[in-house]
């Protein structure tokens, strides 16, 4: 955990969200490890659920709910988990668990380098930071995905019947297998990141990463456009292919998220939060974030205060 920092304002605010990195249990090899929910949540009796608190990591976790109904918080957000489908929380998103009460799945986790370059390649718009936290897979692919899931949990308890390296060459395939498939779920396909030609999805690309750099102090489409060299228009095409959505939301989601983040779980006041945002006045931050949830941002750091976030 970092240690405290001083907001714009003057005030003395938490550290930010903190960063967990990989660490499986003793033995397990390869930054791969494949549990159950239940399972998970009985060894591990100090993880930050305990109380619930937010967190963020620097690995992807999935996990397939196969009885129940999961509650998982993504990026300030809690998003409800029905039997059958996906929870898929990426590195650095902001999460915070909820007791499972009675869900129970299959829960992966695994670094980025375990996949291999062609498979990582591929599911590039899954892996994505802003790929879709919970994916309901095409009826068909169902059954195939849950067998799939539990024969990577079988092979990875199968540590020692096997040379280590065929044992890891096992476990990675049956992973890029499954989420091969996953990235086929019409959360993913529909309207989604594999819509677009690939001109539209590299300008998009190219935006993205504009975005998270510029974000704070660059919210017209014009200007990503001239960043980039193309015209508004192009820009306009490509975001609405990729997402959905057009270049301007993208733009307001982005602060949207970083105000939550700031709020909740680094403490920041609206004012400093506003200046860090490129708002010209707090009064223009405050209608802007409660245009898009509802809640004053006093009122919102107030609710995740109580609930612990």
């Amino acid at each position: 955990m970092r240690s405290p920092r001083v907001g714009r304002s003057g005030q003395a605010v938490q550290a930010a969200v903190p960063l967990y990195g990989f660490q499986p249990p003793v033995g397990t090899p390869y930054g791969l490890e494949v549990s159950t929910v239940e399972d998970f949540f009985a060894e591990h009796d100090d993880w930050p659920w305990n109380p619930p608190r937010p967190g963020r990591a620097t690995f992807h976790y999935l996990i397939l709910v196969t009885e129940g109904e999961l509650l998982h918080d993504v990026d300030h957000v809690t998003r409800t988990v029905a039997c059958g489908q996906w929870l898929w929380v990426r590195p650095g998103h902001a999460q915070c668990w909820h007791p499972p009460g009675a869900a129970r799945g299959l829960f992966i986790l695994f670094e980025p380098d375990v996949l291999t370059s062609d498979a990582a390649r591929l599911l590039a718009p899954l892996t994505a930071h802003e790929a879709p936290a919970v994916l309901s897979p095409h009826p068909d692919d169902a059954a195939w995905l849950r067998q799939t899931a539990l024969q990577l949990l079988d092979e990875h308890r199968a540590l020692g019947r096997r040379r280590l390296d065929v044992h890891h060459a096992l476990r990675r395939s049956l992973l890029e297998s499954l989420l091969l498939r996953l990235a086929s779920s019409p959360d993913v396909t529909s309207d989604g990141a594999l819509a677009g030609g690939t001109g539209r999805r590299d300008t998009y690309a190219r935006f993205a990463d504009a975005l998270e750099l510029h974000f704070r102090e660059l919210h017209r489409a014009a200007d990503y456009a001239g960043l980039l060299g193309c015209s508004v228009r192009t820009l306009s095409r490509a975001a609405r292919d990729v997402t959905g959505k057009g270049v301007r939301e993208v733009i307001d989601e982005r602060r949207l998220l970083e105000a939550r983040r700031l709020l909740g779980g680094a403490g920041w006041d609206a004012r400093a939060v506003a200046v860090h945002l490129g708002f010209t006045d707090p009064a223009n931050f405050g209608r802007f974030f409660r245009g898009h949830t509802g809640l004053t941002p006093a009122a919102f750091a107030a609710r995740e205060a109580r609930t612990g976030m």
